[in-house]
Formats: C-alpha cells, sequence, structure tokens
C-alpha cells in the first residue's frame, strides 16, 4: 500500500510537465502550421485545437505533477497556493524543452510545406510558432500586444483557480481538463487579435527557440524588427500572478476551508 501511494518524486514530476506539454504543443504549433502552410482550416480550428491540445496534455500530466504546463501557472501557484518555490525552475524549464521539441516535430514534419508557402522562411510563417503583435498583420503595437497578454493570462489564471478550488463547485467526473480546455478555446476566440493568445511562456519561447534553430532568422523579433521575444514571457507571468491574485480576492477567501483531502485533490488536478 505504502509503495502505492508514494508519488512520482521530482523525476516524474518533470517528465510529466514535458511530456503534458509536447502534446500540448504538437496539436497547437501543429495545427497552425496546417492553416498557415497550407490553408486548410482557420482561426476557429486553430482555437479548438489549442483547446483540445490543452485537456490532452492536462489529462497526460495530472496524476504525476498536477499538470501546469505553462510557468504563469507554475508561478501563480507558488505565489498563491503553495507549490514549493524550489520546483518553480525545473518545471519552467521542462515545460519549455516540452514544447521545444513538439515544435522541431512540427517543424521537420511540415517541412515541405512551409518550404513551399515561404522558401525564406520569414515573417510569413514565422506565427506557425511564436505570437506576434497584432498577429503580424494588424495595428497593434508591442505595449498593445503586452497589455493584451496581462489581461488574458489573468483570465486563464482566475477561471483556473475557481476550477480547480475544492472548495468552490469544480467539474464532477474527471472533467476537469476538459473545461479548461474550452477555457483555452473561449480565450483563443475573444483574446486571439492582439498577440495570438501566447498565454504560456514556455508555449511561446519554446517553439519560438526551436524555429530560430531550424532557419527563422528573424523569430526573436517581430514585423518592425523589435526584439519582441521578452514579451510572451512577461507579460503572462504578471497576468498569471494578477488574475490568482484577483480569484484569492473576490472569491477564494470567502469559501469554507478545504480539508487535507481536498487539498491533495486540488493538486492532482490542477491545470
Amino acid at each position: 500500500m505504502a509503495s502505492r501511494l508514494k508519488g512520482p518524486g521530482l523525476a516524474g514530476e518533470l517528465a510529466a510537465e514535458f511530456a503534458g506539454t509536447l502534446i500540448l504543443i504538437l496539436f497547437g504549433v501543429g495545427v497552425v502550421a496546417q492553416v498557415a502552410a497550407a490553408g486548410i482550416g482557420d482561426h476557429d480550428s486553430i482555437a479548438w485545437a489549442w483547446g483540445l491540445g490543452v485537456t490532452l496534455g492536462v489529462y497526460v500530466a495530472a496524476r504525476a505533477s498536477g499538470a501546469h504546463l505553462n510557468p504563469a501557472v507554475t508561478v501563480a501557484l507558488a505565489v498563491f497556493k503553495g507549490f514549493s518555490w524550489r520546483k518553480v525552475a525545473p518545471y519552467a524549464l521542462a515545460q519549455t524543452l516540452g514544447a521545444f521539441v513538439a515544435a522541431l516535430l512540427v517543424r521537420w514534419n511540415y517541412t515541405e510545406v512551409l518550404n513551399a508557402a515561404d522558401p525564406g522562411l520569414t515573417i510569413k510563417t514565422q506565427g506557425v510558432f511564436s505570437t506576434l503583435p497584432g498577429n503580424g498583420t494588424l495595428p497593434v503595437g508591442e505595449w498593445g500586444a503586452f497589455r493584451d497578454q496581462v489581461i488574458g493570462t489573468a483570465i486563464l489564471l482566475f477561471v483556473i483557480l475557481a476550477l480547480t478550488d475544492m472548495a468552490n463547485t469544480p467539474p464532477a467526473a474527471n472533467l476537469g481538463p476538459v473545461v479548461i480546455g474550452l477555457l483555452v478555446v473561449a480565450i483563443g476566440m475573444a483574446w486571439g487579435t492582439n498577440a495570438g493568445y501566447a498565454i504560456n511562456p514556455a508555449r511561446d519561447f519554446g517553439p519560438r527557440l526551436a524555429s530560430f534553430l531550424t532557419g527563422y532568422e528573424g523569430a526573436f523579433r517581430d514585423q518592425t524588427g523589435y526584439l519582441y521575444f521578452w514579451i510572451p514571457i512577461v507579460g503572462p507571468i504578471i497576468g498569471g500572478i494578477a488574475g490568482a491574485g484577483l480569484y484569492q480576492t473576490l472569491i477564494g477567501r470567502f469559501l469554507p476551508s478545504e480539508t487535507p483531502s481536498e487539498e491533495m485533490s486540488v493538486e492532482a488536478n490542477r491545470g
């Protein structure tokens, strides 16, 4: 019995974060490659595939690590939910590495299509792997994109905490990952214009690095030449803390205290 209850240890948690984020990015970056390079699908298919990627990634990793799959989630949980600070950097590294490897697989698989659509590997298809202000074409500047990332990630964390708080009314029958995936679909449909709804530093930086190493020389810059890569990192971290803090201030502190068993359940099902 004791061996069955033993946790996976940090190595197991990091493997789960790597694998869950890899699954997320295989679907997310893969669908953008299909739409942008092959013309198959549209914005709605992108939003739905990202949401389904989140759902499947959470199901993969939830039992072992809590399935954060996002450094903004990890930091927010450390600030407000007692997640160990010593695990924050390893979790973020595992998430980013999972996103990086997944993006390399997408880049490899779509080599012919990407080269045909954009032989110079320019800004035209850079958005397959990383986000841009105004999605590369609309009149949104860097600071507008920063604002957007703060707000979008605040929404994400506010609702994630509501969905995983056992003192609230979380989804039953292990449907939490499905509802969290629907949350990402909704953010994509409502908040995808200004900055491509990265809302996840690992989701943006890992694929951005992968694209840079495979021929996209301008991957760290936006369409104006600005060194843009830091915005989808810093904006989501700030937004995640803000959203989690708002949840705790407006909702969490007014709910009944959790029992020890419920706290364990929250940790097992965090997305």
